[in-house]
C-alpha cells in the first residue's frame, strides 16, 4: 500500500446539493458586496464603515439562517444567548488581528477552546451535574472543603479519542483533552491518534489536493473502531482534510461511533461539506465566516493559523512532534503534561 492518501477537490464536490451550492453562492454574491465596502474603508470613503457594518450584519443574519436547517453545525454565536457573544466575538477580533503576536495568540487559542468545550459538553448536551468536593488551603478552625457542581461528562468522553490533523491542530487537540481531563470525575486522559494530513498549497480550492502521509502517522486503526473521535483544528476552510482522513478509516473497515469536528472559525462551504460527506460528524465552531478565496483560505479569516500559533517551518525542514511541542516552551508543556506524555507514548511506543 502507497504511504500517501490523496483525495482530490473533485472528489468533494458530489457532497453538495442543490441548496448548499445555492446558499454559497447568495453568501458570495453578500461578501462581494461586503469587499466593496472594505475598498471604500481603505480609501476613507465617508459613511464606510457604517455600510460595512451593515453588509456584516446582513451575512451574519444570513449565515444563522442557512445553519439553522442544519443540526449538525453548531455555530456559537447562533446558538448561545446574546450576552454570551460578547465574549467569542473579543476572542476572533484578537485572533484575527495582525498584530496579535505569538503568546497572545496562543492565549486567545486557548480561551476559544474553553468556550467551545463548554458548548460541546454542557447543557443542552450534557443535562446531568455531579458533586466534585474539593479540598482547600484553608484549615482553620478546620480543614475545609467546598462543593461544586460539574457537567457530568464522563459516559459522553469515557469512548473518545483524540484525533490531531498535524501539525495546526496539535495545541488545540491538547487543549481540548486537558479540558476532558478536568471535567472528568476519574481525570481521563484520551488517547491521541496523530494524523501527518496536508494540502498542496500550490494548487487552487478548485484544484485542491489533499495528501494524508501514512509514514508520517502514528495511529491504530483497530483503536478507532467504535469509537467517539474528537478532532480540534483551528480552521475548517474546505472540509478536505477531515474528509481525506475518515475516508481511509472507512475504506479501511473501521466504523466511528460519532466524529466532533471543533474549529475556531468555519467556512460555510467547508462545513456544509463535512456534514454531508460523514453522516456521523457534528461541526461545532465559535464563529461562521462566509466564503473561500480561489486559494482554499477562509475570509475575512485569520491567516495561518498553523504557523501563527506553532510559527513557520524553515524551508522542507518541517520539525517533528516532539520538536513542535518543546516550541511551546515550558509553561505550556507543564500545563498540558499528561497530554505531552500520552503523545510521547503514541509516538514511541
Amino acid at each position: 500500500m502507497s504511504d500517501k492518501i490523496i483525495l482530490h477537490a473533485s472528489d468533494l464536490d458530489g457532497y453538495l446539493s442543490t441548496d448548499d451550492q445555492k446558499a454559497i453562492d447568495d453568501i458570495a454574491a453578500m461578501y462581494r458586496k461586503y469587499l466593496g465596502y472594505c475598498n471604500e474603508l481603505e480609501r476613507g470613503t465617508d459613511n464606510a464603515e457604517e455600510k460595512l457594518s451593515e453588509s456584516a450584519a446582513a451575512i451574519g443574519h444570513k449565515l444563522e439562517e442557512i445553519c439553522s436547517e442544519e443540526p449538525r453545525i453548531h455555530v456559537y454565536s447562533f446558538e448561545t444567548p446574546n450576552q454570551q457573544h460578547g465574549a467569542a466575538s473579543r476572542i476572533i477580533a484578537k485572533l484575527r488581528n495582525p498584530a496579535t503576536e505569538h503568546e497572545e495568540f496562543l492565549y486567545y487559542t486557548q480561551r476559544a477552546y474553553e468556550l467551545l468545550f463548554a458548548r460541546c459538553f454542557s447543557d443542552p448536551y450534557i443535562p446531568t451535574k455531579r458533586a466534585h468536593i474539593q479540598i482547600t488551603p484553608v484549615t482553620n478552625p478546620v480543614r475545609n472543603y467546598a462543593i461544586h457542581m460539574l457537567p457530568d461528562i464522563d459516559k459522553a468522553v469515557s469512548n473518545s479519542v483524540m484525533c490531531v490533523m498535524l501539525r495546526g491542530a496539535l495545541l488545540p487537540s491538547m487543549i481540548i483533552s486537558k479540558e476532558i481531563e478536568d471535567y472528568s470525575s476519574d481525570g481521563f486522559i484520551t488517547p491521541f491518534a496523530l494524523f501527518r494530513i496536508k494540502r498542496d498549497e500550490s494548487k487552487k480550492e478548485n484544484n485542491m489536493i489533499y495528501a494524508l502521509s501514512l509514514d508520517k502517522s502514528f495511529f491504530s486503526l483497530e483503536a478507532l473502531d467504535g469509537k467517539d473521535l474528537i478532532f480540534a483544528d483551528p480552521m475548517n476552510a474546505t472540509g478536505g482534510s477531515l474528509v481525506t482522513i475518515v475516508k481511509y478509516l472507512k475504506d479501511n473497515g473501521i466504523k466511528p461511533k460519532s466524529i466532533k469536528f471543533i474549529n475556531v472559525i468555519s467556512a460555510l462551504k467547508g462545513a456544509l461539506r463535512i456534514v454531508r460527506a460523514i453522516p456521523e460528524a457534528e461541526v461545532y465552531t465559535l464563529w461562521m465566516d462566509p466564503v473561500l478565496n480561489e486559494d482554499g483560505y477562509i475570509l475575512p479569516g485569520l491567516g495561518d493559523a498553523g504557523d501563527r500559533l506553532n510559527g513557520k517551518d524553515s524551508g522542507d525542514a518541517q520539525r517533528n512532534m516532539i520538536q513542535l511541542i518543546a516550541d511551546y516552551g515550558t509553561g505550556i508543556v507543564n500545563l498540558y503534561r499528561n497530554q505531552v506524555r500520552e503523545i510521547e507514548r503514541t509516538i514511541l511506543g
